[in-house]
């Protein structure tokens, strides 16, 4: 099938691109890109794209699974179809599902679920896209349960991504020894920092709004001191880490003097980090209980200007379902985390780069080469003989976050029935 997009806006981070071109796709390979494209077969389909974007796919680094154990919160195709929906050709799921991704033969077993064989990918995916790629990360301890070390060496030839538990390790030197393994292996790892005892019960970033909502507070001490552990561990062994979930300004700020000092570290924050701070949970949404906690408004600023200076690396989605009956329960008692794979880019979008904060070509840097990066994959630029691996993405059109307009099998989200602006078209990948 050939494809000619006539006058898209071409968002490029790997060439630094954004301007207006004709592009013509072909058999799955970017065949032109150029001011004016006239010289095509009879049988291409010709779209009009005039204020339409299309971007190198999104990479979401990391999102959480229902399937196995849990799929009346998500299964791996709702979630693959929200992520389609969503603009994402490549999906990272953690490895706390039941049971966790913790052993070669689950890795198989789902990895032979993505690719058909067991029957349940045959729904096509919205939009008439194709689903996107699936990855997995392998847990870094037994049932991510923070104790016993998984034979890390069957993973990595099992073909996971990378290593993570996406829960806090708090034991340093079983983190220590995961550093000191993982060095010849040549695979990704990622740590949440985040000490638990700090924690405590807390559900809210602690500060004045804390104090007004009267919820127990987190402070931020219980991210900075994880992260500032982790960075000397790193700074030992030498190791490459990722470092997820960060959602405070101090952390920011370590990790800018260790990215200085050249430490070899990547980091993320979340996308709703990125919107809302504290104040948003005067509502008592159960959807805004998040952990990390939003936090406060020099958080979010401190977060924002460093995604655009490259400290922060990359927006991850962090997708994670749950049913209604699950966050149907007092702020403090329900379940940390929202859907986010539908709804990111549209509200980054909107509130990003249309108020002028953001360029175009910063957000969708931090939501697609450099999350690839992270994992030292790479995208492809968008130009001729490259494969199509691309989003298409309406920024001005609208539509209401509704049980029927959603792909996920969960509703939490703080944007349930609140009308966005922004929509996925298509991917190709």
């Amino acid at each position: 099938m050939t494809e000619l997009l006539q006058q898209v806006r071409v968002i490029d981070p790997v060439s630094e691109i954004d301007g207006l071109f004709d592009v013509l796709i072909a058999d799955g390979y970017i065949q032109a890109v150029t001011s004016h494209i006239s010289d095509i077969s009879s049988d291409t389909q010709i779209r009009d794209c005039q204020g339409l974007v299309l971007g190198t796919g999104l990479v979401d680094l990391y999102s959480h699974s229902g399937e196995p154990g849990f799929e009346e919160r998500e299964t791996l195709l709702s979630l693959l179809q929200a992520a389609a929906a969503g603009g994402f050709t490549r999906v990272n799921i953690l490895p706390d599902t039941s049971p966790a991704i913790d052993n070669p033969a689950l890795v198989a077993q789902l990895q032979q679920k993505r690719e058909g064989q067991g029957g349940n990918f045959s729904p096509p995916s919205p939009l008439s896209s194709p689903l996107p790629l699936l990855h997995l990360w392998g847990a870094i301890t037994l049932d991510v349960a923070g104790k016993q070390m998984t034979e890390l060496a069957d993973l990595a030839s099992a073909g996971v991504v990378g290593f993570t538990d996406g829960k806090p390790l708090e034991n340093l030197a079983l983190v220590r020894g995961v550093l000191e393994y993982l060095q010849p292996l040549g695979k990704p790892v990622a740590f949440w920092p985040s000490d638990r005892q700090l924690t405590a019960n807390g559900v809210i970033r602690e500060g004045s709004d804390a104090l007004r909502f009267g919820l127990p507070p987190i402070p931020a001490s219980a991210e900075t001191t994880a992260i500032a552990a982790l960075l000397e561990l790193v700074a030992t062994i030498g190791t490459p880490v990722h470092i997820m979930r960060v959602s405070t300004a101090r952390s920011v700020e370590l990790i800018a003097l260790a990215k200085a000092a050249g430490l070899p570290i990547t980091a993320s924050t979340t996308w709703m980090h990125l919107l809302l701070d504290t104040k948003a949970v005067k509502s008592y949404n159960t959807s805004l209980h998040l952990d990390p906690p939003l936090g406060n408004l020099p958080d979010v600023a401190a977060l924002r200007a460093g995604v655009r200076a490259g400290v922060i690396d990359a927006i991850a989605i962090d997708h994670t379902p749950y049913s209604y009956e699950e966050k149907v329960q007092a702020f403090a008692e329900a379940p940390a985390g929202a859907i986010g794979l539908e709804l990111a880019l549209p509200l980054l979008w909107q509130y990003l780069v249309e108020t002028g904060e953001f360029t175009a070509l910063e957000l969708w840097r931090a939501l697609s080469s450099s999350p690839a990066e992270c994992l030292g994959q790479k995208v492809s630029a968008i130009v001729p003989d490259q494969p199509a691996e691309l989003t298409l993405f309406d920024p001005q059109q609208t539509w209401k976050v509704e049980r029927k307009s959603l792909y996920t099998l969960s509703q939490n989200t703080p944007w349930l029935g609140q009308q966005l602006k922004g929509n996925v078209v298509q991917i190709w990948c």
